[in-house]
């Protein structure tokens, strides 16, 4: 089974979030979908994500299939979810006052992919991932929270702490680490 990874960034969160993309290996098995707190402001993200690592990135399309290997990032002004063999694209409410959210990605993935998914949310304000990681963790799937002391903006780490246990509090390298190896393992 594919893994199916799942990162919230906010406010300080595009340099945990480079340090990750760019760990992930080339024959990485992984689907990897991103939620930067960009509103509907133009974006360049995924040409940043494509040249710091070795997996291509590109906006999320609405219907599209995942691939293993292949980072999808939501577009300005629109939540991006999972339903089972699809990427779905909405301009449905904010969520904790913002569109992209987190929170719709998560808990789709979660209920789309149960077990297979890993959540991993990373510096930002509010309290945007929280539920999302509480319904991955429901799910028998895995999460992981970047540790607060290293964030830049340690809001988003510490709701996600506060709403549930993840199964890990990580510095950004041991991050970055963990999550190359659960996507390079067979």
């Amino acid at each position: 089974m594919t893994p199916i990874v799942t990162i919230a960034a906010s406010a300080g969160g595009l340099a945990p979030l480079l340090r990750i993309i760019g760990a992930l290996p080339a024959g990485c098995r992984a689907s990897i979908f991103v939620v930067q707190h960009i509103g509907a402001h133009p974006s360049i993200l995924p040409e940043i994500l494509s040249r710091s690592g070795r997996l291509a990135a590109a906006f999320g399309r609405d219907g599209e299939e995942p691939e293993p290997g292949r980072v999808y990032v939501a577009p300005p002004d629109h939540h991006m979810r999972l339903e089972r063999g699809r990427v779905r694209l909405d301009q449905g409410p904010k969520v904790k006052h913002c569109r992209p959210a987190a929170d719709p990605l998560f808990t789709s993935a979660a209920e789309a992919y149960g077990e297979r998914v890993v959540g991993i949310v990373l510096s930002g304000w509010d309290s945007d991932g929280s539920e999302g990681l509480r319904a991955i963790k429901a799910h028998g799937g895995t999460t992981f929270v970047e540790h607060p002391d290293e964030a830049k903006v340690p809001g988003m780490p510490l709701s996600a702490i506060a709403a549930d246990h993840p199964d890990a509090c990580l510095g950004v390298d041991a991050l970055a680490e963990r999550v190359a190896t659960l996507c390079a393992e067979p």
